[in-house]
């Protein structure tokens, strides 16, 4: 529960930075439309892609607290940066930042403090959030059956956690910022920060640690090498001819080992036993000679990759949320009779969304899905939902399309761009990425963290954040081709200052139909995915006993 809550403050935190960031840089820097999503896009992509150094570190040599305690210092120092450089620095006239108040121009220095204060909240914030999950998940003992059960459920109720933590950011924190307090959303945003950290400390005495297991990477290039120098060697039809080392002597540190598998055969001549292994002129030479286990750690990470890569145009729709809807939302009727309603705030039906889904995930969704499959009367696996998850992205960008072609007929006459089109009208595509998330982003944590082995559980969560990354960098780049090509000749482009001289519903179909063209080869690899094979603890301490 300390880390559960741990996990709510500091996204808090974070999002209270993400939630308006588009805007920010709008308002205060004066970028524009494109210029702004892609800002934001870039930063996005970094937080996700400092996940993959955080698990490296975490899984390698600093252990998942250690990680953990470090990184939530760096994000508390990025938003103390931000906070004194937003107030001192970047509001400047006194009152700036608001609708319709435009800042002066800042100069070199003043865009460096900002983008190094974002960015150490990147760096934060990205680096501390798989080791975290991964801790969180440390404190079952997934081989009873109890507490098995609740390791599942951890991560839905950390994901829940993350999404609760986002809810005051994006109602009380986006309002706020849009009505210009964006000094005062910050310091809130740091306070929750400091508060974060000081729970995360208070369970200190009851926590379960695992010892780091060294650095994969070496361990990766040793399989490779090792198969390399043994191109000529021919490969055993039994396992009982590849090397293995049983209970506590293990390369890895781990406490299960990982099963041989028939896939990826090149690989198994690392573990195979020469003679020259054999004598003692040789000794053992970890670049000569690897473990099976060793061997199906790399086996495993191959098999991962074709899902990984499927998942980043997920992530390009999922992105779309803070940023292109941001722009949109802006430029339709906020107004609730005398209230000004936060585009940023409409997120609030995407947290719903996820957050319903997940609770009742296991009593109503399952259940209804079992009977409607007699046949099969068996929960979806996580590839399932993951494939879900890709299906109700595509209808998430066709509606966001449609109401952006309601949203231009509507629109003003002159140089606005508001449009009468009222901003609830974005509800439909805001709960539809809130249950493609319950679907994709809980699958894949559950996924990548129970098909990795077990001392690079942070790793898997890293990769699944990465995913993000890649898709926060894919997304930049397909709105600066997309703009390039589009505003040839003159023209106004497909997302212009002006949306209403645009086509912007013409990028959300653009990105419905590459989401399709991904979930069939998602389907392709997903049917040919074979599952990590593990030893059963009790199996390991009859065969060290053996040994004994």
């Amino acid at each position: 529960m300390l880390l559960l809550v741990n996990q709510g403050l500091a996204t808090l935190a974070f999002v209270g930075v993400e939630v308006n960031l588009v805007l920010f840089s709008k308002r205060v820097l004066k970028q524009t439309n494109a210029e702004a999503a892609n800002t934001f896009s870039k930063w996005m992509g970094t937080v996700n892609l400092f996940s993959l150094i955080g698990a490296f570190l975490s899984d390698s040599y600093l252990g998942r607290y250690m990680t953990c305690a470090i990184f939530q210092v760096v994000l508390t120092v990025g938003l103390v940066l931000l906070s004194l450089t937003t107030y001192f620095l970047l509001l400047k006239p006194h009152g700036c930042g608001k609708i319709g108040f435009p800042c002066n121009d800042h100069s070199s220095l003043d865009v460096a403090m900002f983008y190094l204060s974002i960015y150490l909240i990147a760096l934060g914030n990205g680096s501390y959030e798989p080791a975290l999950a991964t801790f969180g998940s440390d404190q079952f003992d997934e081989e009873d059956d109890e507490e098995k059960r609740s390791k599942v459920s951890f991560y839905g109720y950390f994901y829940v956690a993350t999404n609760l933590g986002s809810l005051f950011s994006e109602t009380v924190l986006a309002y706020l910022q849009n009505s210009g307090k964006w000094v005062l959303g910050f310091w809130i945003s740091t306070s929750c920060a400091c508060v974060a950290y000081a729970l995360f400390f208070c369970g200190n005495l009851r926590y379960r640690h695992f010892k780091p297991c060294g650095n994969p990477l070496s361990r990766f290039c040793q399989v490779i090498v090792a198969a390399m120098k043994k191109l000529n060697s021919e490969v055993p039809s039994s396992v009982d001819g590849l090397y293995e080392v049983h209970g506590r002597g293990s390369a890895t540190n781990s406490s299960r080992k990982i099963l041989h598998t028939q896939d990826f055969k090149f690989l198994d001549r690392a573990a195979i036993i020469t003679s020259k292994d054999t004598t003692q002129a040789h000794p053992h030479n970890p670049w000569r000679l690897c473990t099976i286990t060793q061997v199906e750690e790399v086996k495993c990470v191959l098999r991962l990759i074709p899902i990984w890569l499927c998942t980043i145009m997920y992530s390009v729709v999922f992105i779309q949320m803070t940023s292109l809807f941001l722009e949109q939302g802006a430029a339709m009727n906020t107004n609730i009779a005398t209230f000004h309603f936060s585009p940023a705030s409409m997120t609030i039906f995407d947290i719903i969304s996820i957050s319903t889904f997940i609770i009742f995930y296991d009593k109503l969704i399952v259940p209804c899905y079992i009977k409607l499959l007699k046949n099969r009367p068996k929960e979806p696996t996580e590839l399932q939902r993951m494939g879900t998850g890709l299906v109700i992205a595509i209808l998430a960008m066709v509606a966001a399309g449609l109401v952006e072609l309601q949203r231009i007929r509507y629109a003003e006459k002159g140089d606005g761009e508001l449009s009468s089109l009222s901003i609830f009208w974005q509800i439909p595509q805001y709960v539809l990425i809130g249950m493609s998330e319950a679907f994709m982003y809980v699958g894949q944590f559950e996924f990548f963290s129970g098909q990795i082995p077990d001392g690079l559980k942070s790793l898997g969560i890293g990769l699944c954040m990465s995913s993000t990354a890649i898709g926060s960098y894919l997304c930049s780049i397909l709105l600066t081709v997309t703009m390039k090509i589009t505003t040839r000749g003159g023209r106004p482009g497909w997302i212009p200052p002006n949306l209403n001289d645009g086509h912007m519903y013409r990028f959300f179909f653009l990105l419905a139909g590459l989401t399709a063209v991904d979930l069939v080869l998602y389907v392709f690899c997903a049917k040919r995915y074979k599952c990590i094979l593990l030893e059963q603890r009790g199996e390991a301490k009859e065969m060290e006993d053996g040994r004994v």
